[in-house]
C-alpha cells in the first residue's frame, strides 16, 4: 500500500514537472521568469494558508481542553502562543526554502536558535518547573482553591498547612491564619507540591479547622 502511494505521488510530481515544461514551453520568453514568479508565489501562500488551518486547528484544541480540565486562562493563552510560534516558525522555514534560501543557511539558524533556546532553558528551570506543574495541579486536580492541605515535613516537623487561596502560574498561596485582610498568608511554588508528601482534608474532616473564607482564583 505504502509503495503504491509513492508511486502515485511520483507520478502526480512527474505530470506536474511535465505540464510546466510545456507552459513553459509555449510561453514567449519574457513570461518565463513571471511563471516562475508566479508558481513560487502560490506555493508561499498555499503554506500560509495550510499554517493558518493549523494553527486554528491548534486554538480549538486549546479551548477543549481548557474547558475540559477547567485551566487558567494564562496556561490557555500561553498555550496559544507557543503553538502559534512553532506553526508559524516552521512555514516561515519552508516559505524561505521555497525562495531559494539554501538548506545549509536554514540549518545553521535552526541550530543556532535551538542552542540559544536550550540554555534559556535550563537558565530559567525553576520558573519554567513551576508552570509545568501548575499545569499538572489543574490537570490532575491535586487540590483546588477553598482546600485545606497540608505539606508534610519528614520526621516530627510541623508541616505547611493553609487553605488555598490563590493558584497561579508559578505560586500557590495558602491562609495560613485570620482571613485575606487581616491574617498570614503562605505563597509557595507549585513544584514544592510534587516534592513532598500533600494531605488535604475532605468533607467533615475540617471541622475545627479554619472556616472557609471568599475564595480568589486566577483564571476562568
Amino acid at each position: 500500500m505504502r509503495q503504491n502511494r509513492n508511486l502515485s505521488a511520483f507520478a502526480l510530481s512527474s505530470s506536474m514537472k511535465d505540464f510546466l515544461l510545456s507552459l513553459h514551453a509555449r510561453l514567449p520568453r519574457w513570461a518565463d521568469n513571471w511563471l516562475d514568479a508566479l508558481v513560487v508565489a502560490f506555493q508561499i501562500g498555499a503554506i500560509v494558508f495550510a499554517a493558518w488551518v493549523v494553527a486554528r486547528l491548534a486554538r480549538h484544541l486549546v479551548a477543549r481542553l481548557t474547558a475540559t480540565y477547567a485551566l487558567p486562562a494564562k496556561v490557555a493563552l500561553l498555550s496559544r502562543r507557543v503553538l502559534a510560534f512553532i506553526v508559524y516558525g516552521g512555514a516561515l522555514l519552508w516559505s524561505l526554502e521555497r525562495l531559494g534560501v539554501s538548506g545549509m543557511a536554514l540549518w545553521a539558524a535552526f541550530t543556532g536558535f535551538a542552542t540559544v533556546a536550550a540554555v534559556a532553558f535550563f537558565a530559567a528551570w525553576s520558573v519554567l518547573s513551576n508552570l509545568f506543574c501548575a499545569l499538572l495541579i489543574f490537570t490532575t486536580r491535586t487540590f483546588r482553591a477553598g482546600d485545606l492541605v497540608e505539606l508534610l515535613e519528614s520526621g516530627d516537623k510541623p508541616g505547611l498547612r493553609g487553605r488555598v487561596v490563590d493558584i497561579n502560574l508559578v505560586y500557590t498561596t495558602l491562609l495560613e491564619s485570620g482571613d485575606q485582610t487581616n491574617g498570614t498568608t503562605l505563597q509557595l511554588p507549585n513544584s514544592l507540591f510534587f516534592q513532598r508528601a500533600l494531605r488535604r482534608w475532605h468533607g467533615a474532616a475540617e471541622a475545627g479547622n479554619p472556616p472557609a473564607i471568599e475564595i480568589h482564583r486566577s483564571g476562568p
